[in-house]
């Protein structure tokens, strides 16, 4: 699922601009979220901090000023992967804007038709391109970062995130290419998402998660994978290793 937060200080805008994609999400069948909203540049600096952000719609000018500039380039300091839409009234700042790896700009008043172009290239460029989108359909894509653990099902994958479980049907040879180092073989059935495991006990060969969540390490992948996690314990989110 994309998760898409809108920042702007017309309350009204903010508002239409919402039902807007509300309507364009119903007629693609997108798999995507507005989870968040806000006037407030502070509130939203917290909130991108805090979750997993995917678009972000966000205002040039907000309180009269181009405070959004700011707020880009302070987002831009902790996250250098979300998408940014800015939208505007103002042309004057267009090349300014750009500096911020912006993935678009709308002028305002934003139409449906300049909105869906927007976000139909957007879904067509998380298609095409190598970034940190899994695509599980058409109108689905997941964010790297969200992943647990993938479980291999027979025929299909179950894709395990903090809140959700999404399914395709796909080999664990063909997805494996297109994953980063941080995915590692742990079972015939498991992939783990190194990043986002909390401890492993070792003694039981469970690997748990940051939601409590939990897969398994195989005999075969055992020594190769704790190889990973002991040397990768350092830098990544691991409390440790049980070995009692």
């Amino acid at each position: 699922m994309l998760n898409i937060v809108l920042c702007d200080d017309n309350q009204s805008f903010l508002n239409g601009l919402e039902e807007m994609l509300f309507k364009l999400f119903i007629k693609h069948n997108l798999d995507a979220n507005i989870c968040f909203k806000t006037a407030c540049p502070s509130k939203l600096l917290e909130y991108v901090k805090n979750n997993s952000v995917d678009v972000l719609f966000l205002d040039i000018n907000l309180d009269n000023r181009n405070e959004g500039l700011s707020v880009a380039e302070e987002i831009r300091n902790f996250n250098k992967s979300l998408h940014l839409i800015f939208t505007t009234g103002y042309f004057e700042f267009v090349l300014e804007a750009y500096k911020f790896n912006t993935f678009d700009f709308l002028v305002k008043p934003i139409s449906q038709e300049s909105l869906e172009d927007t976000l139909l290239r957007l879904i067509d460029y998380l298609d095409n391109s190598n970034n940190r989108f899994i695509k599980i359909n058409s109108t689905t894509f997941i964010n790297q970062d969200d992943v647990h653990y993938i479980k291999k099902d027979g025929m299909k994958l179950i894709f395990h995130t903090k809140d959700n479980e999404f399914e395709t049907y796909n080999s664990f040879s063909r997805i494996k290419t297109s994953l980063p180092s941080d995915f590692v073989r742990c079972h015939k059935s498991f992939i783990a998402n190194v990043s986002n495991i909390s401890h492993v006990e070792a003694n039981t060969n469970t690997i748990f998660f940051n939601n409590t969540s939990k897969c398994y390490i195989g005999p075969r992948y055992k020594n190769e994978f704790m190889e990973v996690i002991n040397v990768g314990n350092s830098s990544n989110n691991l409390d440790g290793i049980n070995y009692a």
